[in-house]
């Protein structure tokens, strides 16, 4: 008898143990749609702040969305053509993949598996945002602050980072 209780109780004890591991994963995957969630809104408010802008916020709208790290990068640019006159910026609106942008085209954001935001242009392809999250207050998600950390330019996985550090020197 006393190795059939012994054995109930190490099965009450597994049980337990997977209860609260599904429950762990389960908050882990809530909080990670969460993020998703507080990403996509991010990049959203960004392009609407663009759109009632019509491009014309200064400093520029991802300046404004950019992390530290990008927005010193982003100071690079300002400070070579201060210096040259010229500009080692791409030639395009790197929002909407364009040079004359049409702020009233469709996009669709959606999140990838890397975490990034995903914004698909109707008329512009595919931009994805790397964004960086703080998140002091995990139990209050309306304390999440977003920032863009890079934007990826093209399939080659080229960063707009890279493209002012490599050209604004």
């Amino acid at each position: 008898m006393p190795t059939y209780k012994s054995l109930i109780l190490l099965l009450t004890i597994k049980l337990m143990t997977i209860g609260n591991a599904i429950a762990d994963v389960s908050k882990a995957d809530q909080k990670q749609s969460n993020m998703a969630d507080i990403k996509i809104a991010t990049i959203t408010k960004m392009y609407q702040q663009d759109i009632d802008d019509q491009g014309m916020s200064n400093p520029i709208v991802l300046q404004k969305y950019a992390g530290a790290d990008l927005q010193a990068t982003m100071q690079l640019e300002q400070a070579y053509f201060d210096k040259t006159q010229t500009s080692c910026n791409i030639d395009y609106d790197v929002l909407w993949n364009s040079q004359d942008p049409d702020y009233t085209q469709d996009k669709k954001f959606s999140i990838t598996e890397q975490g990034l935001v995903w914004v698909n242009l109707a008329q512009g392809g595919d931009i994805y945002y790397e964004l960086s999250c703080d998140d002091r207050d995990k139990n209050n998600i309306d304390n999440i602050d977003c920032r863009v950390s890079d934007v990826i330019l093209d399939q080659n996985d080229k960063t707009l980072r890279e493209h002012l550090l490599n050209n604004c020197r």
